[in-house]
C-alpha cells in the first residue's frame, strides 16, 4: 500500500496546490471558474474523445459490468436515500444525499489517475463507470427533484434530462469518439496531435481545479457529511466489489477498475446540481471536502487491494 500511496500522492499534491492557490487568494474565484470551464469543455473532452476513438464497442459495452455497477450503486443509493427519508428529510434533499453517496469524481480525478496507475487498458472500464453515472444517476436526481416539487411526472422533465445529456461535453465526446471508432474513420495525424496536446492539459488542470474549488467550501453539518463520505468511500466500493466479484463475475481487471472508480470521493458536479436546485448545498459542500481529504488514504488502500489481489 505504501508504494501505491506514493504513486497517488502527486495527484493529491496537485489538488493541494490548487487549494493553496485559491485559499491564499492568489487564485480568485473567477479564475477557478474559468479553469474549471476550460477543463470541462475543452481539455477533458479532448482526452475522452482521444481515448474513446481508440476503443471498440466491445471494450466498453459489457453487460455483466454494467449490471454489477448499476445494481451495487443502486443499492447504496437506496440506502442513503432511505436513511435521509427516515430522518424526515424531503425527497429532494434525500435525492441529493443519495447522489453524494454514489457519484464519485470520475471525470476530473478518476480518468487521469486510474489510467496512469492501472494502465491504458483501464480506459474502457472507467469510461463505462462515468457514462453510467452521467446517464443514469445524474438523470435520476433531476427526475426525483423535479417530480417531488411538481407532485407528478411531466413530459417536460424528460425533455430537460435529455437536453442535459445532449449538452454534457463528456457524454458528447465519448459518443463521438466511439462513433469515430465504430465507423473506422481515418484519423489524420494533425487531428490526433491536436486532441493529444489539448487533452494533456486535462490531468493537471482538473486536479488543480478540484483543489481550488475545495477552498471555497466550509465544513458544517459534519455528522451527515461524515455518513455520506462513509457511504461513498467505504460502502460504495464494498458493494461494487461484491457485485462484480461474487454476483456477476466480471472479468477481474475490469472489476478492479470498477471498484477503484467506486472508491473515488464525492464529485463536484453534485455540488453544481445542489446549488442549481437550491437543495442541501452546505451538506454537499462538506461531503466533498471531507471525502476528498479522507480519500488520500482510502483510495490508495482500495487501489492497492485491487491491484495486488
Amino acid at each position: 500500500m505504501i508504494e501505491i500511496f506514493f504513486r497517488t500522492l502527486p495527484f493529491f499534491a496537485m489538488i493541494a496546490l490548487g487549494y493553496g492557490a485559491a485559499r491564499t487568494r492568489f487564485f480568485s474565484a473567477e479564475a477557478t471558474a474559468a479553469i474549471t470551464k476550460f477543463v470541462f469543455y475543452f481539455a477533458l473532452s479532448a482526452m475522452l474523445f482521444r481515448f474513446s476513438a481508440n476503443l471498440s464497442m466491445s471494450e466498453v459495452f459489457d453487460p455483466p459490468f454494467i449490471l454489477a455497477y448499476l445494481s451495487a450503486t443502486g443499492l447504496i443509493y437506496v440506502v442513503a436515500m432511505g436513511f435521509a427519508l427516515f430522518r424526515g428529510r424531503p425527497v429532494d434533499e434525500s435525492a441529493v444525499e443519495a447522489q453524494c453517496a454514489v457519484i464519485g469524481n470520475t471525470g476530473f480525478l478518476g480518468i487521469p489517475m486510474l489510467t496512469m496507475l492501472m494502465g491504458p487498458q483501464a480506459i474502457g472500464p472507467v469510461m463505462m463507470v462515468l457514462a453510467i453515472d452521467l446517464i443514469v444517476f445524474s438523470s435520476l436526481i433531476v427526475i426525483l427533484i423535479t417530480g417531488s416539487r411538481d407532485g407528478k411526472m411531466r413530459l417536460s422533465v424528460l425533455k430537460t434530462v435529455a437536453m442535459g445529456l445532449l449538452k454534457n461535453p463528456m457524454i458528447v465526446s465519448i459518443a463521438l469518439g466511439l462513433a469515430w471508432s465504430t465507423l473506422a474513420l481515418p484519423t489524420p495525424a494533425p487531428l490526433m496531435d491536436f486532441v493529444s496536446i489539448l487533452g494533456a492539459a486535462a490531468t493537471p488542470g482538473a486536479l488543480f481545479a478540484i483543489g481550488a474549488s475545495l477552498a471555497g467550501k466550509s465544513a458544517e453539518r459534519i455528522e451527515i457529511a461524515g455518513w455520506l463520505s462513509f457511504c461513498k468511500l467505504i460502502l460504495h466500493p464494498a458493494a461494487v466489489a461484491y457485485a462484480a466479484l461474487s454476483l456477476f463475475h466480471v472479468e477481474p481487471f475490469a472489476a478492479s477498475v470498477m471498484i477503484a472508480a467506486a472508491s473515488l470521493p464525492v464529485a463536484g458536479n453534485v455540488y453544481m446540481l445542489a446549488a442549481h436546485y437550491g437543495v442541501a448545498v452546505q451538506r454537499v459542500s462538506t461531503s466533498i471536502l471531507i471525502s476528498t481529504t479522507l480519500s488520500i488514504a482510502t483510495v490508495s488502500a482500495v487501489i492497492a487491494w485491487v491491484t495486488v489481489g
